[in-house]
Parts: structure tokens; sequence; C-alpha cells
């Protein structure tokens, strides 16, 4: 009798036992369980390194006014040179974390019968194009989320125009919303209706459109400088972001279009052109201002933008 009482005993607390445990998990709350900690937002933008500034600025600039080991960040080959009248109020008025300001070091020559011994226009071009994507494609992989204001003038025009061409079709070494705005000024590659067209209308085209179908002829004044004519598919998806500006009168970017007299008018390529050099200060671009204030103001604009 003793042990069947302690068998029963047994198998009423093992009852017990197993009731409680039920009642436990059927009592416990949801929020008595601790969650998994959250993920980390995941962000669709790049990584940025802390250095990298928010714009940068290149300017090429045009026939002589560089050299190639020049100083792209504080350049002194030419202290006359057009572009230092942009890009030197633009560093002052910005600090390098922000914005910084690169200047295109290249050869910048043109071999023609006055310069025998200069590097030819195709070689020149060449190198400041390549220069120049170089800078680019360095900056967007260190820093992906820097846009960029790209900007030139005479020959650094047709270098910063040919690289626009390739950016707004999609060919080139960023990708066009990278691109805040494009400014030529006295482009060799000008086509009317190409591009946001300021200032004072000019009714001509670039010289190398000019004398595409003279471009033999020219040879022999202008050796190794290839007329290449208009760009091919213009600016793209940049169109509206590219500022095209010629003074009236420049033979650089107001040539004449059409079959002419290609020695006169490659001499006229050529020879010292008074308003070609004075877009610093000619009043006949921007009524009542200049093209450096300008250029001043409006890549003011894009950067505090």
């Amino acid at each position: 009798m003793k042990k069947f009482l302690t068998v029963v005993a047994a198998v009423v607390v093992l009852v017990l036992i197993g009731a409680g445990v039920v009642n436990w998990l059927n009592t416990t709350k949801k929020t008595d369980i601790i969650p998994p900690l959250p993920l980390p937002p995941q962000s669709s933008q790049p990584a940025q390194p802390a250095w990298c500034p928010d714009v940068e600025v290149l300017a090429a600039p045009g026939t002589w006014e560089s050299v190639a080991n020049d100083d792209p960040i504080n350049p002194k080959a030419n202290p006359a040179s057009f572009m230092l009248t942009v890009t030197q109020p633009l560093q002052q008025r910005y600090p390098m974390d922000k914005v910084k300001v690169w200047t295109l070091p290249y050869t910048a020559q043109f071999k023609n019968i006055n310069a025998q011994h200069e590097m030819s226009y195709d070689q020149s071009r060449q190198e400041g194009t390549s220069k120049y994507e170089a800078e680019l494609r360095i900056m967007h992989k260190d820093c992906p989320q820097t846009d960029f204001i790209l900007m030139g003038f005479s020959q650094g025009a047709v270098i910063v125009g040919d690289i626009a061409n390739q950016i707004g079709a999609g060919q080139g070494v960023v990708p066009a919303e990278r691109i805040r705005g494009v400014a030529v000024v006295a482009d060799g590659r000008r086509e009317p209706g190409v591009g946001q067209a300021q200032g004072n209308p000019v009714a001509g085209v670039g010289a190398e459109v000019s004398l595409q179908l003279l471009n033999q002829l020219t040879q022999t004044i202008m050796p190794g400088a290839t007329m290449r004519g208009p760009r091919v598919g213009g600016y793209g998806v940049l169109n509206d972001r590219v500022m095209d500006i010629c003074a009236p009168d420049d033979h650089i970017c107001d040539a004449p279009l059409g079959i002419g007299n290609a020695v006169q008018r490659a001499q006229a390529l050529i020879a010292a052109n008074a308003v070609h050099a004075q877009y610093a200060t000619n009043p006949n671009v921007f009524p009542g201002s200049t093209t450096t204030q300008w250029l001043i103001g409006w890549a003011t604009g894009l950067i505090d933008a």
C-alpha cells in the first residue's frame, strides 16, 4: 500500500510540473522576448571620404597659357592666362574642403608657319584631353559624390567641349549626373544652336567647322592641325548645362561658314587677334559686364546651389 501511494504521489507531481510548463508557455508575452538588433540603414550613395570637396572646378587654359609641368592648383606658367581671372577669385571665395579648383597643365601649343618648333595642335589637344580626363576619372573614383564644373578657353574650350560631348553621350569618364555645368569660351568647334548661347549673338561658327572642307589646304599653314568639323551628337544630355560664349568677330569661334580662301582664313586663325585676347575686358560679349564676371557669377551660382 505504501509503495502504491508513493507511485501515485510521483505521478501527481509530474502532472503538476507539466501543467506549470504549459501555463508558462501560454502566458509568456511576445514583449518578453528580446528582439534582434535592427540592421544599420543601407545608403544608396557610395561612401565619400571626409576630405573630398563638394565640387571640383576644372579649367582648361588656351594656347600658350599653360605648360605641361605647371602646378594645377597654383598655376604660374602664364600669369596673364584668361582662365586665371576666373579660377583665382573662386579659390579665394571657397575653402578647398568645399571647392577644389584645378587648372589643366598641358603643353598648349599650336605649330604653324610662324612657330615651326612648337607641338602640333593635334598633339597638344590630345595631351590636354588625356590629362583632363585623368583628373576627372581619379577624382570620381576617390570622391564618388563630388560634382564637377568644367570650363575652358580657346584650345582649352575645344578640349572641354570634346569631353562634354562624350559625357553627354554616356561614353565619358564620369556620369552625366555629376556634371553641374560646362562653359566653353571661344570654342573652335562651336555650332550655333548647340549648347546654350550666352552674351551677344554671333552668326559664324568655330574655325574647325569653318575649315573642315579645306583641311588639306590649311596644312601648309598649320601642319598637324586637323580641322575636324562639328561634334557628332552635340552635347547630348548635357546640352542644357553647356554655356557657349563667343565674342563677335573672334576668328576662333565666329568664323565664316562655306568654301573660301583657305590660306587667308588659316592665316587669320593664327594671327594675333585682339578680340580673342580680350575676353577678360571686352564689353561687347556681355553688355555692361565681362566674360570673366559672368563666369564667376555662373560658377558661384552652381556651387552655392
